[in-house]
């Protein structure tokens, strides 16, 4: 995915970040990295809400269990599938 523009850090670079964004697990030069990059492209921040989302709902519905890491590598390649096939913005 890219929106067409010109970025410091890639649109593909990104959305690969946005999980890791999103558990907390970047130290604040990558955080900064991010979130410059989601107030200027529209799509981006588009797929990090629902990645967002998504996190939210997993959560409400699980307890506060924690997924196992082999369920988020089957997870994430599940919406790498279904964000491949979506027409590029």
């Amino acid at each position: 995915m890219s929106c067409g523009n010109p970025h410091e850090v890639d649109c593909v670079e990104v959305i690969r970040r946005v999980d890791i964004y999103l558990a907390q697990d970047f130290d604040e030069a990558n955080c900064v990295e991010v979130r410059h990059h989601l107030e200027e492209c529209r799509p981006c921040l588009e797929q990090f809400d629902m990645y967002e989302d998504v996190k939210k709902l997993v959560s409400r519905c699980c307890g506060g269990e924690v997924a196992s890491e082999d369920f988020k590598t089957r997870l994430r390649l599940k919406l790498d599938e279904a964000r491949s096939g979506l027409p590029e913005q």
